[in-house]
Formats: C-alpha cells, sequence, structure tokens
C-alpha cells in the first residue's frame, strides 16, 4: 500500500507542474533573451526594490541582448515608464548602487546578481539631490526649458 501511496503523490506532482496550456509554453526565440532568475524573488531583490527601480529594471531585462546589454536613451525610457526626468534619475542610480545595472552614459548592463539584496534606509523625497546636479539628463532638461522660455518671452 505505501507503494501504491508513494505512486499516487508521484502522479499528483507531475501533474500540478503540467502546464496549463501545453500550446502556449513560453520559448526564447530570435535575438531576444529576457529572463530573471528565481533568486530575484526568493532572495528578496524583489522586495528590496522600490516601484519604480522594479519598472525600470524589468523594462532594461525586456530590452536587453544575451549579454544584458541595451540602448534606450532616458526620453524613451521615460515615456515608456511614465516617469518624470528625476524618478527615472532616482530610480536609475539606485539600480546602479543596488548592483543590478551599469551605465556608461550610453549603454545599460543588467548584471548578473550580487550575493545578497542591497537595502537602502527611507529617506525623505527631494527634486535637488546630489546625484541629480551633475546628471547630464538633468543638465540637459534645464536647458531646454531656458530656451523654451526664452522663445516664450520674445
Amino acid at each position: 500500500m505505501t507503494t501504491t501511496n508513494s505512486h499516487q503523490r508521484a502522479q499528483h506532482r507531475l501533474i500540478q507542474r503540467a502546464p496549463i496550456l501545453p500550446a502556449r509554453v513560453r520559448a526564447i526565440a530570435g535575438q531576444s533573451f529576457a529572463f530573471v532568475p528565481h533568486r530575484f524573488l526568493r532572495d528578496g531583490f524583489f522586495a528590496s526594490l522600490r516601484p519604480d527601480e522594479l519598472r525600470l529594471y524589468v523594462l532594461l531585462v525586456l530590452a536587453a541582448d544575451r549579454n544584458g546589454i541595451s540602448f534606450y536613451h532616458y526620453d524613451s525610457l521615460c515615456s515608456r515608464l511614465e516617469l518624470p526626468l528625476e524618478s527615472y534619475l532616482r530610480a536609475r542610480n539606485a539600480l546602479i548602487a543596488k548592483d543590478l545595472i551599469a551605465f556608461d552614459g550610453t549603454r545599460f548592463q543588467v548584471l548578473s546578481l550580487p550575493d545578497r539584496p542591497h537595502f537602502e534606509p527611507v529617506q525623505s523625497l527631494t527634486t535637488t539631490d546630489q546625484f541629480e546636479a551633475d546628471d547630464p539628463a538633468t543638465i540637459r532638461r534645464i536647458v531646454r526649458t531656458s530656451l523654451t522660455r526664452r522663445d516664450d518671452d520674445r
């Protein structure tokens, strides 16, 4: 009887793991190579990210090639994520500080996961953070805004 019970339990496990819609099983096709390792959820990386950080991370994972590289410009990222520039900069810089992505000013690279997630203490929200003062995207926005105001004054 124990053989039958163990056989039934094994069959039950197999049935639960079978796809609900076998014709719709996901597959990596073409140039795309988007995936998030299960460790991202299991080891707490998911919980360590604020909502804007998580949205940016997932978009970069989806956009990345086999090496994790993508070339999205901040205008395009802000538009797709419906984020203001300051929120994008905060999210991008947090992902860099948490060692999840690298950015060289032109390209992003989604990195392999570090040993453990990095949780940052909650800070008050401001738009005058030091990281924004030297950021090329912020400087470009300031220049565009000042040029637009000049045109409006004429």
